[in-house]
Formats: structure tokens, C-alpha cells, sequence
């Protein structure tokens, strides 16, 4: 690839902080036509100087993250396991399930560094051999 210039380098500051603006915005801002900017972009991308576009999620609103712990014992069953889950405010439901896992921990906490926390304190629990996490990232049916 050619020498990136001024202008490439505007356009590679404002997507790394807007990864989602429109090419009408970023053309405008940086002084182009639209086309002009989507064939700079395009450059950029076949060259790999830009190799994807992501959201960067910190922390969101107090009491705003929901996930769940999907966790294997070492044996089942574990009552102290259970009684140290039970030992976390942030735990919203544990439930037994069958199949490879063995609990499946709802939780709810207010940051992303509090999940980690919460993780690393459930994974040194004493019979607790594996645990994944996943993020709610919506609920798309909820009842009661």
C-alpha cells in the first residue's frame, strides 16, 4: 500500500472512536464526497491497515449486566458449592441442570470488572471444575 497521508489518518482516528458512522458523516467531517471517502475507506481495508470494525463495551448503567455461569463439578452433588453461591448477593438463580453442565448460576452485577470478580470467586470454590460465562445481551421473551 501506498503511503497513508492527512487524510487517511483523519479517516483512521474518527472510525477508531465511530467505528458505526455513516460515509455521508465521515465524508463530511473530513472534507471528501462520499464516494471519495468509501474508496479511501475501501483502500484501507483491502490493505489491511483497517481490519474490522467492533464495539468496545465498558462498563454500562449500575445493575445493568445479567449473565449466566455455566459451571461443572468435580462431583455432583455439592452442597458447598451451593451454600457459597448462596454467599453472593449477585446471584439471582442457580439451577441443577442435566447433561455436561451441572449448575447454571443467573446473576446480575453492576460492571463488567464485578462479573469478572464474581467469576474468579465461583472458580475457586472447592469442587468446581469448569465454568464459561455468557453475557445476556437481551431478553427477547420474558415471563413470569
Amino acid at each position: 500500500m501506498q503511503d497513508i497521508d492527512a487524510t487517511d489518518r483523519a479517516i483512521l482516528s474518527i472510525l477508531s472512536r465511530e467505528a458505526r458512522i455513516p460515509m455521508k458523516s465521515l465524508a463530511g467531517r473530513i472534507g471528501l464526497s462520499r464516494s471519495a471517502t468509501a474508496e479511501r475507506v475501501a483502500r484501507l481495508e483491502k490493505a489491511g491497515v483497517i481490519r474490522g470494525y467492533r464495539a468496545d463495551v465498558g462498563q454500562l448503567e449500575e445493575g445493568q449486566i445479567e449473565a449466566f455461569l455455566l459451571v461443572t463439578l468435580k462431583r455432583t452433588p455439592s452442597l458447598g458449592v451451593l451454600d457459597g453461591l448462596a454467599g453472593f448477593s449477585s446471584v439471582r438463580r442457580v439451577s441443577s441442570v442435566s447433561g455436561q453442565l451441572d449448575l447454571v448460576v443467573e446473576v446480575k452485577v453492576a460492571s463488567i470488572n464485578a462479573l469478572n470478580e464474581l467469576r474468579n470467586e465461583v472458580a475457586g470454590l472447592d469442587n468446581v471444575e469448569d465454568l464459561t460465562t455468557s453475557i445476556v445481551l437481551r431478553r427477547e421473551i420474558e415471563r413470569s
